[in-house]
């Protein structure tokens, strides 16, 4: 076989990594992986090696990090949005007379799940975007190095529903980077906004905090929990729409489902 095709062979067998691997064979990716490394830096202190081929082993290194930080980055983002809910809507728009769910409250019921995954995201703006627009980025980086970029460009224009000047333009521009950041958001995760009935129009008041949700995320996990069910019980479409008041009442069910024998 040739050498191309050794180098080739190698890197397929390295950098092969299913969503969902056992621990066990990804540590075995990561000796592989290692091993390529040092053969590389056994190469870089041997005076005779050829240049050409310790340039294509540097190569190959680069792309099995580079492949598995990015299978890293796929099978956490699975995990994550298995743990997120809808939100619910809890701002009106005027304009348009209807609801939509807040940056803040997207941030508050996401943030917690995906920064316990190994996400962290930065917005910024970018240059190409349509005349009387703003061009809004994501950056979503993971803790295992692979970063993907999330774009969105928002009009900027000051123009309301009807088409007449609604704001300044410096109001507009800051108006586009809000609408922007949530809807990059929601975009991102894959996330639903619910109806305003959906568990908030009988709430009685807010919904539980984003620390009373992972608390309550954590214990269902621990006691084995079914989130559906306990959900049903409690008459809620997601736990993010739980009433606040009832938070002591779902922990104390799932206490009670620990306690039982």
């Amino acid at each position: 076989m040739t050498e191309q095709g050794t180098l080739e062979m190698t890197e397929t067998a390295i950098t092969k990594i299913e969503p969902g691997q056992q621990i066990s064979e990804r540590h075995e990716q990561q000796n592989s992986t290692a091993a390529v490394l040092n053969m590389i830096t056994k190469a870089a202190i041997n005076p005779d090696v050829d240049v050409e081929k310790m340039e294509r082993l540097m190569a190959m290194h680069d792309r099995i990090v580079a492949r598995q930080a990015e299978g890293e980055f796929n099978d956490a983002m699975a995990k994550a949005q298995a743990e997120m809910r809808p939100v619910a809507a809890d701002a009106d728009n005027p304009q348009t007379k209807s609801k939509y769910a807040s940056f803040a409250a997207l941030d508050r019921a996401l943030r917690p799940i995906y920064t316990s995954h190994g996400f962290s995201l930065s917005f910024d703006t970018g240059d190409g975007a349509p005349e009387g627009y703003v061009r809004l980025l994501c950056y979503a980086g993971h803790r295992m190095g692979h970063t993907r970029t999330y774009r969105a460009d928002m009009a900027a224009d000051g123009k309301g529903a009807k088409g007449g000047d609604v704001m300044t333009k410096i109001h507009a521009t800051g108006s586009a980077f809000t609408y922007g950041q949530r809807y990059l958001l929601k975009l991102i995760f894959n996330i639903a906004v619910g109806d305003d009935d959906d568990g908030n129009a009988a709430s009685g008041g807010p919904s539980v905090s984003a620390e009373e949700k992972a608390e309550l995320i954590d214990l269902i996990k621990e006691v084995g929990a079914d989130t559906a069910k306990l959900c049903k019980y409690l008459g809620v479409a997601a736990i993010d729409y739980l009433p606040a008041s009832r938070f002591l009442e779902a922990k104390a069910a799932l206490e009670k489902k620990r306690a039982a024998p």
